[in-house]
């Protein structure tokens, strides 16, 4: 008991007078949850991630990423297209509001916005629970960001013919065939088809013309016509050489079964 000026002060025996640090929460109370962080919660951690990557390698090296054939100039009626994870962001460049004068919206200031969003998000609900109905601000964001994604990428994924896409990005073969080039047509074939072609009908910029299954006038109506991404009016020359060509195509292939 202390006096001052007529008052009384009366300390407490329970409290201490001493200050003393925060002590971390005892987590004795909860069961399996009192693991040293290093090494036992951090070594299930790191196994886990390994398990993971070692199985996120093997299937990359069982299926590999499809390659697309060499980039070709000539080409106008190649549409590229970017990865399946950017589809998103190359559809929303289509609409006007992103497009045009305004590109610098679709390719900055919206992506800029929902990524920016996203990133602070945290800390604009930042109350203590962790149940969605308790972090409406953060969930309503993550949901908007997910759905706009999944909508933009299924828009742009159902505009593209993916089957002949495929089809003209199949992997060229090693040819084993050779080429007679005695033949009337390959003088023809230099002139005509092998800078898309190939010298040994590989394929380069279009596809491989070793192992198709084609009559010489399938041959030579496609040389005309086109197929595909390969436009119309390739060919130039007279009936004879076309039939010579269509020929050369045809025997290349025979030899090669």
């Amino acid at each position: 008991m202390h006096k001052g000026k007529g008052m009384k002060f009366v300390g407490d025996s329970r409290i201490s007078a001493e200050r003393k640090p925060n002590a971390s929460k005892d987590y004795s109370e909860y069961p399996g949850r009192t693991e040293a962080f290093w090494p036992n919660f951090l070594l299930k951690e790191w196994l886990a991630g390994s398990v993971f990557l070692v199985g996120f390698l093997c299937l990359t090296l069982a299926h590999p990423s499809p390659l697309e054939g060499v980039a070709d100039p000539t080409d106008s009626a190649y549409i590229p297209l970017p990865d399946w994870y950017f589809l998103f962001l190359y559809e929303l460049l289509k609409y006007e509001f992103a497009a045009g004068p305004y590109i610098i919206m679709g390719i900055l200031v919206l992506p800029g916005i929902a990524f920016g969003a996203l990133l602070l998000a945290p800390f604009l609900d930042n109350g203590p629970g962790r149940r969605p109905h308790q972090r409406p601000i953060a969930v309503t964001m993550m949901l908007l960001g997910l759905a706009s994604v999944i909508w933009l990428t299924y828009t742009s994924a159902e505009n593209v013919n993916w089957e002949e896409r495929a089809e003209a990005n199949k992997p060229i073969p090693p040819t084993e065939v050779e080429i007679d080039t005695e033949h009337p047509g390959y003088a023809i074939y230099e002139n005509s088809c092998m800078s898309c072609h190939g010298g040994s009908l590989e394929g380069t910029a279009g596809p491989t013309l070793v192992g198709i299954d084609y009559t010489a006038e399938e041959i030579a109506q496609i040389a005309v016509d086109g197929i595909g991404t390969m436009p119309a009016d390739q060919f130039t020359g007279t009936d004879e050489e076309l039939e010579q060509l269509a020929e050369f195509i045809v025997t290349v292939n025979e030899e090669a079964k």
